[in-house]
């Protein structure tokens, strides 16, 4: 009796794990899906519906293993996704990356190695409940038909992908007019800006989501090969900020400028940061905002540009 308890409080235990992990990568999932789409096996479109489909097998087997249901298919399913997760784990340390997988989330950062070792004792706390049975409930199938449709939906509906629901208005923030003459003035005019096919980047040191946009772009411009020396980062803030930024973004460096009146830079975006701006001989071609960057698009617009 002791011994059958203590499988289903560690079976209990296990699925709240697997709940818990799959929750916090939800409050974190801007990062989360940046870190599936670094791995470049998907696009960035496609990259947000993996992200969400690992977490709702996360929630789906850790809703089966607390509900004691199927047993053995939550039993094999958990034991495939770690297996897997190791794998991507194990790759990641063959790249030698060193940055967290988001297995927690923000709240818990761990290393490839130190993931690999958490997934490691998972799997040995799953062994000891290989060969418990399923309650016999007639409703053992409903109820996991009902945990993935509420996974699913949940999911979704508190974290949407971005650039399938986006409303982003592409002509909303930036004053263009405003924007043509700062190209003219000190010290824009040193840079060429006019010059070609640029993409010209408005960041607050501060902002969490500019860091997050800089992440996106650095990762389009290393997968596609679009030039570095076409990205100039504007930034507002300090130098110790612009330091702290390329740390918490892991964006490579470019060209970036402190601009002195943060008065007018903060005009030109209406106070919106961030803005991402295509531009071509000095005309404004296309303006994103963090939540609709478009890698085809971004693409497109350098794949063009040495024609």
């Amino acid at each position: 009796m002791v011994n059958s308890f203590g499988k289903s409080a560690l079976k209990v235990l296990l699925g709240l794990v697997f709940i818990v992990s799959a929750v916090l990568k939800v409050f974190d999932m801007d990062r989360f899906e940046i870190y599936v789409y670094s791995y470049h096996f998907f696009s960035l479109n496609f990259s947000f519906i993996v992200a969400r489909l690992a977490i709702i097998l996360e929630l789906v087997l850790g809703i089966g293993l607390i509900s004691h249901c199927l047993h053995k298919l939550m039993w094999w399913g958990s034991m495939a996704m770690l297996v897997g997760y190791s794998l991507l784990l194990i790759y990641a340390l063959r790249l030698g990356r060193t940055d967290s997988c988001h297995c927690f989330g923000d709240f818990l950062q761990l290393d490839p190695k130190q993931s690999l070792i958490k997934n490691g004792v998972l799997m040995a706390l799953f062994f000891p409940i290989f060969r418990m049975e399923s309650w016999k409930t007639p409703f053992r199938w409903l109820i996991f038909i009902l945990a993935v449709m509420a996974s699913t939906i949940g999911v979704f509906v508190a974290s949407p992908p971005d650039n399938y629901t986006s409303n982003y208005d592409p002509d909303h923030n930036l004053q263009a007019e405003l924007f043509d003459t700062m190209l003219d003035d000190a010290p824009l005019d040193s840079l060429n800006l006019r010059e070609g096919k640029q993409v010209v980047c408005f960041f607050s040191t501060s902002c969490e989501y500019c860091q997050t946009a800089a992440r996106k772009l650095s990762l389009m411009q290393q997968f596609h090969g679009f030039p570095p020396e076409r990205i100039t980062y504007l930034f507002m803030g300090n130098e110790e900020g612009v330091a702290g930024f390329y740390e918490q973004s892991e964006s490579a460096r470019y060209r970036d400028l402190l601009y002195p009146d943060v008065s007018r830079l903060v005009k030109v975006v209406n106070g919106n940061f961030p803005v991402v701006v295509l531009m071509e001989d000095g005309i404004v071609i296309r303006e994103y905002g963090f939540r609709n960057m478009k890698e085809e698009e971004i693409k497109s617009f350098f794949a063009q540009a040495f024609d």
